[in-house]
């Protein structure tokens, strides 16, 4: 099997409702394990301890909630960024990712001829959606 590189998200207490609303947009399937299935405290058997959506795209997302003691720290040091050439499907994408977040850049032309935008989800996470244009 060949290596990959997947994107791994914390979410405080909302990971199921964070992936199921990733599984809407991108399809695919959704596999979520919790706590309380491995044992582990009680006071958050229902919390996701891994979750992981294999889309029909190809992308993998996974995530989890952090369990107590550790601290999720928001910021601007990772965005997921989605891009390729099938305008119709990333348009869809970035409507339902942005809905409820935060826009920072609208998806729009931009000077280097991609449709380009980034937002923040309603989950805390940042997205890219870029779309490029066919060449030839």
């Amino acid at each position: 099997m060949a290596s990959q590189l997947n994107p791994y998200l914390n979410f405080d207490g909302n990971a199921r409702e964070a992936m199921e609303f990733y599984h809407q947009i991108f399809g695919g399937d959704l596999s979520l394990a919790t706590f309380g299935e491995y044992g582990g405290d009680p006071a958050i058997a229902d919390q996701i301890m891994h979750g992981m959506l294999r889309t029909r795209s190809g992308y993998v997302l996974m995530a989890s909630d952090t369990p107590p003691g550790m601290q999720i720290q928001r910021g601007n040091a990772v965005t997921v960024s989605i891009s390729g050439d099938d305008a119709d499907e990333l348009r869809g994408y970035w409507e339902r990712l942005s809905e409820g977040g935060v826009v920072g850049v609208p998806l729009e032309k931009q000077v280097w001829g991609d449709e380009f935008g980034q937002c923040v989800d309603r989950f805390g996470t940042a997205w890219m959606v870029d779309i490029i244009p066919p060449q030839g």
